[in-house]
């Protein structure tokens, strides 16, 4: 494993106490194993999520002064999301520094989306602890500081388009929302396939992609951005 001190110079903070970070890069399967003695992560994990939803939420109150709830409730979750957790500690790195189980290090624990996203959420957690509010909040401002910026400029991150838009619909009392394949060229190892979004039976948008999966969240994509100006 790494030497922490790389991990804290990422941060751009230095912890007080080091059994702080030492608990929140240990996942519950190396503290299985390694008894009592070995504290797991998921109570900082608990602590972490919690403020980093305060903190994002309150940075996008500031910035976005006229949206309404709803807006920002929809922004926030792309950011405090699994996806956007996993990727900032990529960034750090942070899979190298993970204390996991034998079984969990041998089935590629370390890049697993959720491990990682949760000792993210350690990681803010044990920060807060350590330093508090100020402390925590600045960390997590400039860890996200980019797709803060991205969503001052109107560049929204969303993971998964088909649930959102989804979501947005339901709130304006629509259901019937249903993807029909419309188009299939190319070889077989090399298809491109054309998907129609209909809304209410009406055809919305349409998207293309190596995939199915992949036409549908690009016909939902437009339809956010372009039917229903919801980005």
């Amino acid at each position: 494993m790494k030497d922490k001190t790389t991990l804290q110079q990422k941060l751009g903070y230095t912890f007080r106490d080091p059994d702080l970070l030492e608990t929140a890069l240990t996942h519950s399967s190396y503290s299985k194993e390694h008894g009592e003695g070995a504290r797991s992560n998921e109570r900082l994990e608990f602590l972490g999520d919690a403020f980093f939803d305060a903190i994002i939420g309150e940075e996008l109150f500031r910035i976005f002064p006229d949206r309404e709830e709803g807006w920002l409730s929809r922004i926030r979750a792309t950011i405090v999301c699994e996806k956007s957790l996993a990727a900032q500690a990529r960034k750090l790195e942070l899979g190298d520094f993970l204390l996991l189980g034998h079984g969990e290090e041998k089935s590629g624990g370390r890049r697993r989306e959720s491990i990682l996203a949760d000792a993210t959420e350690a990681l803010i957690g044990a920060i807060y602890l350590d330093g508090g509010y100020e402390a925590v909040r600045q960390v997590v401002l400039d860890l996200f500081r980019g797709v803060i910026d991205d969503t001052r400029r109107g560049i929204f991150i969303v993971y998964d388009y088909k649930t959102h838009l989804q979501e947005v619909l339901q709130a304006r009392g629509i259901t019937d929302i249903r993807y029909q394949m419309t188009g299939e060229e190319g070889p077989d190892h090399d298809k491109t396939f054309t998907v129609t979004l209909y809304i209410d039976g009406v055809p919305s948008s349409q998207g293309r992609g190596k995939s199915k999966k992949q036409a549908e969240q690009n016909a939902a994509m437009k339809a956010l951005k372009e039917e229903l100006n919801e980005f």
